[in-house]
C-alpha cells in the first residue's frame, strides 16, 4: 500500500507567522481596541466568541489540510495591499469600521499568501465569520435601533390587545392606563438579532443540505428575533397590566429576555428540522443533517514534509512592516487646527432673536466628546422658540467626530416622517449657499421641523458619507479635519401650519450663518501665525 503524504509547516514557521500576526495587531491596534470596546455592550457580547469559533472552524479542517501542499498565490499579496489601502483610508478619514474591516481583508489576503487558492477553498468561510465580531457604525445601529423599536412596539400592543388589555401605542410609548411603558434602545431586539445572526450563520455552515435551505436558516433569524422580541413587549405589558409595573422590572426582566433567546435558537433548531424533511435531500434524521465533525488524526505511518516560505508571504511581511512604519509617522504628524472664538461668548441676540443657554448633561458631553458647543432657545418675541445647537471639533480624529441627527432624532417615541434637502436663500458659507437637510418628526399630533448640515473647513454638506470622504480628503490635502454640525429645531403646535414653522427657520438660519464665521472657521488657507498646531497622537 503506497503511504500516505501529509504536509506540515516547519516551527519557524509558526514563530514567523506568530510575528506577522503581532505585527498585524500592533498596526490596526486603533481599530481592534474599538471592536473590543463594544464587545462590553449587551448587542456585541457574543463577539468574545466569534474569534474563538472561527478558530475551532479551521482547525476542523486540519486533516483536509495537511492533505493539500499549499502554492503560492499572488492573489493574497494583493488583498493584503488593499487591505493596507483600506486602511490607511481608514486612518485619514477617522472611521474604525474602515480600519476594522481593513483588518480583515489583510488577514484575509495573509491567510491566503500562506494556503493558497486550494487551502482557501477550505477555510474561507470560517474567515468570512469573522466579520460578525466588526460592530456596526453608530449611524446605521441607532437607525436599525429606532427602526426595530417602532416595530416590536407596534406588534407587542397587538399581542397585548390579543389578550384582551386595552392599551394606547403614541410612538415607542405603550400606554396601559395606570402605567406607561417604553420601548426603549435595550428592547429593540439587537441583543438578540446580532448572537442569533451569528448562530443562524454557524447553523447554516453545519447544515448538509441545498444552499438554499442554508440561505433560509440564516435570514430566518431575522424575524424570528423581531416577532419574539414583539411577543416578549407584548408579555411584559399583559403582566404589568395585572401584577403592576414590578414585572417590567428585575428578575423577571432579565429572565424573559434568556428565555426569549432560548425560545430564538429552539425555533431555530425546529426549522433546520422541518427543512431535513422537505427536498429531494429529505428524510434524513437532524442529527446525520447537522453534526459536528472532528478532524481525523494524521495517520501513524504517513510520510510528512514540511513546507516552504511562501514568496507572496515574504512580500506581504515586507509590505506591513512599511506599513507600520508609515503608521507611526501618521500618528506623529502635526494637524493644523485654526483659531476661533469660543462659544461662551456667542450673542444670544441675533437679529430679532433674543436666546437664552442651556447646559448639557455631562454624560452626553462625554459621550459626543465635541471640544465645544452651544445650545440655546432663542424666541422671535412672539413665543416661537427655536432650539438652536453647534458641536464644533477641533480635529476629528477615529472616535472624536460630528454625529449625525439622523441617528438621535427618532426616539423618545418620536418618528422621522420626512427628510428631504432645502436651500436657504439670503444664507451662505464662504460665498456659497447654505443646503440644509429639512426633517419632519411626529410623536402623536405633535410635530418637530429640524434643519441640520455640517459645515466642515468652508463647505455645507448634507450627506454623512460626504463628510467622511471630505475628511479623508482635507486630512490628506489640507492638514485639517477641524469642523461642526448645526442643528435648528422648532415645534409645530398641532393647529400651525408648517409652513410657517419652516419660515422662521429659514429667517434664523439667515441671520445665523453670518454669526458664525466667528466660531467655525472657514476653509480659507490658515495662516501660520493666526493658528495653533496640536500633535495628533
Amino acid at each position: 500500500m503506497k503511504q500516505q503524504t501529509i504536509w506540515k509547516e516547519p516551527v519557524w514557521m509558526w514563530v514567523v507567522l506568530l510575528a506577522l500576526f503581532g505585527l498585524l495587531v500592533a498596526i490596526f491596534y486603533d481599530g481592534l481596541s474599538a471592536t473590543v470596546g463594544a464587545w462590553s455592550k449587551e448587542e456585541y457580547s457574543h463577539g468574545y466568541m466569534i474569534p474563538l469559533v472561527a478558530a475551532f472552524l479551521i482547525w476542523q479542517k486540519k486533516d483536509q489540510l495537511e492533505t493539500v501542499r499549499f502554492s503560492d498565490s499572488w492573489t493574497g499579496a494583493v488583498i493584503v495591499l488593499l487591505g493596507v489601502g483600506l486602511y490607511f483610508v481608514g486612518e485619514l478619514s477617522t472611521l474604525y469600521i474602515i480600519i476594522q474591516y481593513a483588518f480583515l481583508v489583510t488577514l484575509f489576503g495573509v491567510a491566503f499568501c500562506v494556503v493558497g487558492w486550494e487551502g482557501m477553498r477550505k477555510i474561507w468561510v470560517p474567515l468570512l465569520f469573522l466579520g460578525f465580531m466588526i460592530p456596526l457604525p453608530s449611524f446605521l445601529f441607532n437607525n436599525l435601533s429606532s427602526l426595530l423599536q417602532l416595530i416590536s412596539s407596534e406588534l407587542g400592543v397587538a399581542v397585548i390587545r390579543f389578550f384582551g388589555v386595552s392599551v394606547y401605542l403614541e410612538g415607542n410609548v405603550i400606554d396601559l392606563g395606570n402605567y406607561q411603558l417604553q420601548v426603549v434602545e435595550a428592547c429593540s431586539g439587537l441583543r438578540y438579532l446580532f448572537p442569533l445572526m451569528s448562530l443562524a450563520f454557524l447553523c447554516a455552515y453545519f447544515f448538509k443540505g441545498a444552499l438554499w435551505k442554508r440561505v433560509i436558516i440564516f435570514l430566518s433569524s431575522i424575524p424570528i428575533t423581531v416577532l419574539m422580541n414583539s411577543f416578549r413587549i407584548g408579555v411584559t405589558g399583559v403582566l404589568v397590566d395585572y401584577k403592576g409595573i414590578a414585572m417590567a422590572e428585575g428578575f423577571l426582566h432579565d429572565f424573559e429576555g434568556w428565555f426569549i433567546f432560548m425560545s430564538c435558537l429552539g425555533i431555530l433548531i425546529l426549522e433546520m428540522w422541518i427543512l431535513s424533511k422537505i427536498g429531494r435531500d429529505g428524510n434524513r434524521p437532524l442529527r446525520e443533517v447537522f453534526g459536528l465533525d472532528f478532524p481525523n488524526p494524521s495517520p501513524e505511518n504517513a510520510v510528512v514534509k514540511y513546507r516552504s516560505f511562501p514568496k507572496p508571504l515574504v512580500f506581504s511581511a515586507l509590505l506591513l512592516l512599511v506599513t507600520a512604519v508609515s503608521s507611526s509617522m501618521l500618528g506623529q504628524r502635526e494637524e493644523i487646527i485654526p483659531l476661533r472664538a469660543d462659544f461662551s461668548g456667542f450673542p444670544l441676540q441675533i437679529g430679532n432673536w433674543q436666546g437664552k443657554g442651556e447646559r448639557m448633561e455631562q454624560i452626553y458631553i462625554d459621550a459626543l466628546k465635541f471640544d465645544d458647543y452651544i445650545m440655546a432657545n432663542f424666541d422671535n418675541g412672539a413665543g416661537k422658540v427655536i432650539n438652536f445647537y453647534v458641536a464644533y471639533y477641533g480635529s476629528q480624529r477615529k472616535g472624536e467626530s460630528a454625529h449625525s441627527p439622523r441617528s438621535c432624532l427618532p426616539g423618545d417615541g418620536w418618528r422621522m416622517t420626512g427628510l428631504t434637502e432645502k436651500i436657504i436663500d439670503g444664507a451662505d458659507v464662504d460665498g456659497m449657499p447654505v443646503r440644509v437637510n429639512r426633517v419632519e418628526i411626529q410623536k402623536g399630533d405633535y410635530k418637530q421641523l429640524v434643519y441640520y448640515w455640517f459645515q466642515q473647513r468652508g463647505r455645507v454638506i448634507t450627506n454623512e458619507y460626504l463628510v467622511k470622504w471630505y475628511l479623508f480628503w482635507d486630512a490628506l490635502t489640507k492638514n485639517r479635519t477641524d469642523g461642526a454640525l448645526i442643528r435648528l429645531t422648532t415645534l409645530v403646535m398641532p393647529n400651525e401650519d408648517i409652513a410657517n414653522a419652516e419660515e422662521r427657520l429659514d429667517d434664523f438660519t439667515k441671520s445665523v450663518t453670518s454669526v458664525l464665521d466667528d466660531y467655525v472657521p472657514g476653509g480659507t488657507s490658515v495662516d501660520a501665525s493666526k493658528s495653533r498646531i496640536a500633535s495628533r497622537e
